[in-house]
């Protein structure tokens, strides 16, 4: 009888754990929840400061909206930085306005549209920073 007793309190005991921790993994949950929408709040927020100060620099300085360069005549060289392309650099075609070649690392992948220069991609897409 005793050992049933014993067996009664510690199936309680464990029941008891079980419903705390569903309890604070609800809790947690939320909280992440919660801190993920800040986060993309707070993102949202500094891309829009960004964007200010771009546009209150650009306006200070008299300086345009940037337009695509010409295509240099070696086609071994990236349009944008001018890096050789090697075996650890990759071309890239730029899928919009200029045609120009350029790396990985001043292009931007437009999914199934292939890669554009930084430059075409800010043209099309003005609230990019």
């Amino acid at each position: 009888a005793r050992a049933r007793q014993d067996g009664e309190r510690w199936a309680s005991a464990l029941q008891r754990a079980q419903r705390e921790a569903l309890e604070r993994e609800a809790t947690r949950g939320a909280e992440q929840a919660r801190q993920q929408e800040l986060i993309r709040d707070m993102k949202k927020r500094l891309l829009e400061l960004l964007r200010e100060k771009d546009a209150l620099w650009q306006k200070t300085e008299g300086i345009g909206p940037p337009m695509p360069s010409a295509v240099p005549r070696d086609p071994g060289l990236c349009a944008r930085c001018h890096k050789d392309f090697r075996l650890l650099s990759r071309r890239y075609n730029c899928s919009r306005l200029c045609q120009g070649k350029v790396c990985h690392t001043c292009s931007v992948d437009m999914g199934k549209h292939g890669r554009c220069c930084l430059i075409c991609y800010q043209q099309r897409h003005p609230q990019a920073t």
